[in-house]
């Protein structure tokens, strides 16, 4: 049976994918066909397939609507992710080449050895592949003989890290032990794919930053400098070998492909930090640290940071404009530095406005805005804030994805801030601080119609 994949891309105004989906069509040229829909010209085709928003990507295999495409939308992401598509769920493997050629690859392998077509087992196995293929690599051999070379005398699945990441300080090879359904084969997987410190990248990043995170970036090239790169994530191995039950991950990543995000969230210009590995913690809080000392090649520099962070004496790094000198306006400037001074006043009741400099709506409320702050001044239980949201880092409790955003943080409930969803003219402002706050408000020259 020949097993046909493609993409389709339904999409009326989708101009921020369509170079990378078009990029991608010509590098999967004969590979795997990329095709695209206008849902304006073309509604009935669409409405088939229940698109309701632009642009929905969607695999199709032998003509049938397969499953939504949740992949990666850069160019090197779809063609990573649609290579993945073609073919079997899970590659046949006959001779022994076949299998040193399947594992020598950029990504990790799962492969099963079975002792038979009519292995129950070997049953499940290729149910589970069909489920995880779009994540994972799978192949199968019927030839016992063929895991010998790696300890294998019965039915077993074993996860091949990549020859790259091979390392001393784990094992390149896993074996599965349970007995195999879907269920227990993606637990096993997820948990060990990536093992103790795996090449962040664009495409992992999301699955990798859900937890505690050590990162250390430089100029990293598995393609053109394989043992440079492994330099580094050796060093960095080493010494996280020895705080590896403490609950932080580790990885490495290549410092060009994170420029603007280092750049936004640690500070750190295209041009700084040279040669050496820039090192950073992310936690799942949000909090962030960097490693001021130079990284050196004993890598007790990185050995001596990491003592410092689980003895609680690093300093957190915070994105932050400089506190302001003067403060006496009705509307209080707040930075990242000032925040929980000011916002997390157990006495206060505050009202938080996340602008930015640019936002047209954010420069509509500014005079609405003053004007609330200049009728409660009086009021010494009630503050009127803003904060930049693109020159300060936003609290992890507070959920800013627009401009404006506005938060309210009442007095005894600071855990608990409750984003404000009314009108923006003050006298809807006044009405929700009457409702909502812990003291009744003091107004002054309240207009008439307020």
């Amino acid at each position: 049976i020949h097993e046909y994949t493609s993409l389709y891309l339904r999409c009326g105004h989708c101009k921020k994918l369509a170079p990378d989906f078009e990029t991608a069509a010509t590098r999967l040229k004969g590979t795997v066909p990329l095709a695209k829909v206008d849902c304006t010209a073309s509604p009935d085709t669409c409405g088939r397939f229940g698109v309701t928003g632009y642009p929905t990507l969607k695999i199709f295999r032998n003509g049938e609507d397969a499953s939504s495409y949740d992949g990666p939308r850069s160019a090197d992401g779809i063609v990573h992710f649609m290579k993945k598509q073609a073919g079997p769920n899970s590659v046949t493997l006959r001779r022994e080449a076949d299998l040193e050629a399947f594992v020598n690859h950029f990504d990790a392998s799962v492969v099963g050895f079975f002792s038979g077509p009519d292995s129950g087992q070997l049953a499940e196995f290729l149910k589970a592949a069909s489920v995880m293929r779009e994540h994972f690599r799978f192949a199968h051999t019927i030839d016992m003989t063929l895991g010998l070379k790696h300890g294998v005398d019965t039915e077993r699945v074993l996860l091949f890290r990549p020859p790259r990441l091979s390392s001393k300080f784990e094992e390149s090879v896993l074996r599965f032990t349970e007995t195999i359904t879907t269920h227990t084969l993606r637990r096993f997987i997820r948990d060990n794919i990536f093992g103790m410190c795996p090449h962040l990248t664009n495409e992992n990043r999301d699955k990798l930053k859900g937890q505690d995170l050590l990162t250390a970036y430089y100029d990293l090239d598995y393609l053109q400098n394989p043992k440079g790169t492994n330099y580094w994530r050796n060093r960095v191995m080493k010494v996280g070998s020895q705080f590896a039950s403490q609950g932080l991950s580790f990885a490495v990543a290549n410092r060009r492909d994170f420029v603007d995000e280092l750049e936004e969230e640690f500070g750190l210009g295209a041009s700084d930090g040279g040669d050496l590995p820039f090192v950073t913690i992310r936690t799942q809080q949000g909090f962030k640290y960097t490693m001021r000392e130079e990284f050196t090649r004993d890598g007790k520099s990185l050995e001596r940071f990491l003592e410092d962070y689980f003895a609680g004496r690093l300093k957190r790094y915070i994105k932050s404009e400089p506190i302001p000198e003067k403060n006496k306006g009705p509307v209080k400037v707040l930075v990242a530095e000032s925040f929980e001074e000011i916002v997390n006043d157990p006495e206060k009741d505050v009202l938080i406005e996340f602008y930015a400099p640019w936002c047209g709506h954010c420069k509509s409320l500014e005079p609405k805005y003053k004007e609330l702050a200049e009728q409660l001044y009086s009021d010494p239980n009630i503050v009127i804030a803003k904060m930049d949201a693109t020159a300060n880092d936003v609290p992890q409790a507070f959920d800013v994805q627009g401009f404006p955003t506005i938060y309210f943080a009442q007095a005894g409930k600071k855990d608990q801030p409750k984003r404000y969803e009314g009108a923006h003219e003050v006298k809807d402002f006044i009405k929700y601080l009457k409702r909502e706050s812990s003291h009744v408000p003091v107004v002054s020259r309240v207009r008439e119609d307020l």
